[in-house]
């Protein structure tokens, strides 16, 4: 990661032009995140494939395979944490409560 990636001071988000998106889940091995990130690598190149042959059947199945490989690494599906905070994922830092903070990080 790059030190201009920023991220939510509970490690929870990264943000990407002001907005919130759900980091990996930390409890992950790296063995089993790197595992992860290589289906989902896989997956995308696949979507990439079948948007370029037009093919329908193999696009549904490549897309299924990103949210899968998603899912597995926390980035979506229910949240990874588990005290009961909301997820805000997708939605901009300065409508959230990470406001305050966003602010202070980017003015």
């Amino acid at each position: 990661m790059t030190t201009s990636t920023l991220v939510t001071p509970d490690n929870r988000y990264l943000v990407v032009r002001g907005r919130l998106w759900r980091r990996s889940d930390p409890r992950l091995s790296e063995q089993e995140r790197e595992r992860l990130v290589g289906e989902l690598m896989t997956a995308r190149r696949a979507v990439a494939v079948a948007l370029r042959a037009g093919d329908r059947d193999a696009l549904r199945s490549a897309r299924a395979g990103v949210q899968a490989a998603k899912v597995a690494l926390g980035e979506r599906g229910p949240p990874w944490w588990d005290d009961g905070a909301p997820d805000y994922t997708r939605r901009m830092a300065r409508n959230t409560p990470y406001a305050g903070w966003y602010d202070s990080v980017t003015t």
